[in-house]
């Protein structure tokens, strides 16, 4: 009985949490309206990709998955930009442009045999512009919108290229 009542509060308490979360969000304008510094110094917002689809894509230089799905990402972007896709690629490296801007400059990655630069947008971000989006449990983390900015989707970790392939394509 007293396991019974535990388990209610627990799953009211969580309840409200959840609800006034979502309720932070939205009051903010949600995730859509969150300012992120480009490399520079341009406010961006994802509001202003509104039209088109969205993956923000949270990684770090040191981040080793997150290395592993850049390929995919630059792929992505090429191959979906011109129907109305972007990336916007938050950095959450401490040392913001001093760690990204020379891996930007020095790195390659090998798409499809050739060696290519990261091709979307990079912006910096911090844990409370992340908390802004939801919050994210490590990285990478991708978060998915639509056209009209509506979050769909989270991933942590890894994206499955393949699905997540599709679910743009279906976007589109």
């Amino acid at each position: 009985m007293l396991r019974k009542f535990f388990l209610i509060a627990f799953t009211a308490i969580l309840a409200m949490v959840v609800v006034g979360c979502k309720h932070k969000a939205s009051a903010n304008g949600g995730p859509t309206q969150v300012v992120i510094k480009s490399l520079d110094g341009k406010d961006i917002t994802v509001a202003q990709y509104k039209g088109k689809v969205v993956l923000v894509n949270f990684w770090a230089t040191w981040c080793e998955p997150c290395k592993e799905e850049i390929p995919w990402m630059i792929e992505f972007q090429k191959k979906y930009s011109p129907r109305g896709f972007t990336i916007l690629g938050v950095s959450m490296d401490e040392d913001g442009k001093k760690a990204v801007q020379p891996f930007l400059d020095k790195e390659r990655f090998d798409v499809n045999g050739q060696k290519e630069a990261m091709n979307y947008p990079i912006v910096f971000a911090n844990d409370a512009i992340a908390g802004k989006f939801g919050g994210i449990m490590g990285l990478p983390t991708s978060m998915l919108f639509t056209r009209d900015g509506k979050k769909i989707r989270t991933i942590v970790g890894l994206v499955n290229h393949d699905d997540i392939s599709k679910v743009i394509e279906g976007m589109l």
